[in-house]
């Protein structure tokens, strides 16, 4: 016990000596307000009102204890008697509340033998006589403004104290857009405030009504006074009948078009890098972000690594020194506005990067010029290739190529025309057309030949072209499908704070507004649209063409996946696990047979499949078929598989959804077809 304190021969006394709390005034150790005096303190100068009020109080408080949790029946009934009127009269109070006195509702019950509607019916119309002969007509303005009436055993009371009740209780209110004040919640409003001398009303007016509304408690008297005069809907969201999508999508952001850009090309290129600078130069990171950026890259040892730093916000990109997701953000240019995807270039991260390009509308293509880095890039086994043929299977159809890091290689002009005839050569094989292929010499690094045309002497013998940015800029916007019905693939689904969930994607079709419902496929489960929100900004509709993330609710987050497609309810997509395609096949090693298992890849989703068919091999440019139930494919050959999914798949056909009728396949890490669907089986 010598580690312990000595209890046992302690005088508990001594700690005791000078704490005299008891003895002392509270005004002594501490000082309050004169507002807190006044509301807590006794006053004897106030002492006459609160005689007058609390009598009052008490009685109120006596009648509610002294309230009978059933109602008593003075009459003689037998026990099955007395049980039909107890049920009558709980069904009457669970519509009437405490507005009417026990013994009018049972005189009501007893006469109708227990009956509750044609009791209730004998009540509400006795009381809506009696409204009609004591109260005097009022206006029209006056019958809005009427609000919930004061309880029943609180009638006797005289205008002050009314008043001084009607403070007390809380209220909210909220102005509509007529300009009419509509309350809201528990209110007892005196004289004072609506110029009209409070009247009780338990009834339906008959001025306004000829189909009775029973009243409960809970409620405020706004179902009378949306009886009355219904409120306006909210000016901020239109209906569908008055939305004109069209002159919505001209007249926002300044009239300036929409446009989808993805950035590819193969790893270490300096996409991340490119994209950050010229972000900084138009603005969208401050100078005190850069400087951080900067100095973090310095102490990490990646100090060439600041710009991609912007883009590549996890820490494990900035660590490893590659994109690993699809990096989203904004920006505009003098006509349009741009939604900038940094898509990844190991090939580890091709599922991602077909993610961005199955979402975008033009490309960057970005290389490096320096010797050695662009073969390899460029040779078999690169990402160069692999990146031009994805986005052209998908859809894009512009494609800028910038020959990045220039510089290293002193703005050679032979540098610059062997890398173009190269790669001129192969993108014209992959589908692109020389007209919308443009190349623009640049270095992400310096920032020479971005945002604006460059100074560089050695660049400016030969080069007079446009700048990046302007390249970007005079890229033509596509048409959008908003007429089309509503479609929406899910590539993100997380948890936000409030009510239901969130899910991110792009509009691939159609237009949503706030409020409505919408279907979700595979789960073939609705839900309905809280916000929609388009780049951290609210909105009350978005169309085609916009990356948004949406909070629904009535739905189960558990059943939802990256992959989904939301569509409208009355003409939704089609989920099935079996379809037909025309596939058109790359360089491939192992020839395709039946059963071949493949990695589908459709918008966001990544399904395995297996080839279950092979129905026929067809003439590339015209489409005959020139041979029927063939039993391989080899490369470069266009035929027309069927392709067996595990789970189903929501899929549209490309004749009637050109977005939505793409897809890729692939196997064991690499790219071996391309295909639009033709026909859903199951």
């Amino acid at each position: 016990m010598s580690r312990h304190r000595n209890v046992r021969g302690y005088n508990y006394d001594e700690d005791f000596e000078d704490d005299d709390i008891y003895g002392q005034s509270v005004d002594d150790d501490y000082c309050i307000s004169p507002a807190t005096a006044a509301q807590f303190i006794y006053s004897r100068q106030d002492s006459r009102q609160t005689r007058q009020v609390e009598p009052l109080e008490e009685e109120e408080h006596e009648e509610e204890e002294e309230m009978p949790t059933s109602p008593t029946v003075t009459h003689a009934l037998d026990p099955l008697e007395q049980g039909r009127l107890y049920s009558c009269l709980d069904q009457m109070r669970t519509v009437l509340g405490d507005s009417v006195p026990d013994s009018t509702l049972t005189e009501a019950a007893l006469k109708y033998d227990c009956d509750p509607h044609r009791a209730l019916d004998s009540v509400l119309s006795a009381e809506s006589s009696s409204m009609q002969t004591t109260t005097a007509p009022k206006t029209p303005t006056q019958l809005e403004l009427t609000t919930a009436p004061p309880p029943q055993k609180a009638k006797h009371r005289e205008a002050p104290e009314s008043r001084l009740e009607s403070e007390v209780v809380p209220k909210v209110a909220r102005m509509t857009v007529s300009g009419k004040k509509q309350t809201m919640g528990f209110d007892v409003p005196s004289s004072e405030e609506n110029g009209v001398t409070p009247s009780v009303r338990r009834g339906p007016s008959p001025e306004a009504m000829t189909v009775p509304v029973f009243e409960t408690p809970s409620k405020s008297a706004s179902v009378v006074e949306d009886s009355v005069a219904p409120t306006p809907p909210r000016s901020a969201s239109k209906s569908k009948q008055q939305l004109n999508i069209r002159a919505e999508l001209e007249q926002r952001q300044g009239g300036k078009p929409l446009l989808n850009l993805v950035v590819i090309g193969h790893v270490d290129a300096g996409k991340s890098t490119l994209m950050g600078h010229l972000l900084y130069l138009l603005g969208n990171v401050n100078k005190r972000t850069m400087h951080k950026y900067e100095q973090e890259a310095k102490k990490a040892g990646k100090a060439s690594f600041a710009y991609a730093w912007v883009l590549d916000e996890t820490g494990e990109e900035r660590d490893r020194g590659v994109t690993m997701d699809v990096g989203m953000t904004k920006f505009e240019t003098s006509s349009k506005v741009v939604t900038l995807m940094d898509a990844p270039g190991h090939k580890d991260f091709i599922p991602n990067m077909i993610t961005g390009a199955a979402q975008a509308d033009v490309a960057v293509l970005v290389v490096d010029a320096s010797r050695g880095e662009f073969e390899a890039g460029f040779e078999a086994g690169g990402q160069t290739r692999e990146h031009a043929l994805l986005v052209r299977s998908l859809g894009v159809t512009q494609l800028a190529v910038a020959v990045n890091k220039m510089d290293q290689v002193n703005w050679q002009q032979e540098r610059f025309q062997e890398i173009t005839s190269k790669l001129g050569h192969f993108l014209k094989l992959a589908g692109f057309k020389e007209s919308d292929v443009y190349y623009v010499p640049t270095s992400g690094l310096s920032g020479e030949n971005l945002t604006t045309r460059s100074r560089e002497a050695e660049l400016t013998a030969w080069y007079t072209g446009p700048c990046l940015l302007e390249q970007i800029d005079s890229f033509k916007a596509p048409q959008r499908s908003v007429e089309k019905p509503f479609r929406l693939c899910v590539s993100d689904v997380f948890k936000d704070q409030g009510s239901g969930f969130c899910v991110t994607g792009k509009i691939e079709a159609g237009f949503i507004q706030t409020g409505d419902k919408v279907l979700a496929m595979p789960p073939n489960e609705t839900c309905t649209v809280k916000g929609i929100t388009l780049h951290d900004e609210p909105l009350d509709w978005a169309a085609a063409g916009d990356h948004v993330s949406l909070t629904v609710t009535g739905m189960d987050i558990i059943k939802i996946n990256v992959g989904c497609v939301f569509c409208h309810p009355k003409e939704p997509i089609k989920a099935c696990s079996r379809f037909r395609a025309r596939i058109l096949l790359f360089n491939i090693e192992l020839p395709i047979t039946q059963g071949f298992p493949v990695l589908l890849h459709y918008q966001t989703v990544s399904e395995p499949a297996t080839i279950r068919k092979l129905v026929s091999v067809l003439h590339k440019n015209s489409g005959e078929v020139l041979k029927k139930k063939p039993k391989c494919l080899s490369k470069g050959q266009n035929a027309v598989v069927e392709i067996q999914t595990q789970r189903p798949v929501a899929l549209e056909l490309y004749k009637d959804f050109k977005e939505l009728g793409r897809f890729m396949l692939r196997y064991v890490g690499s790219t071996i077809a391309a295909g639009v669907v033709t026909e859903i089986k199951e």
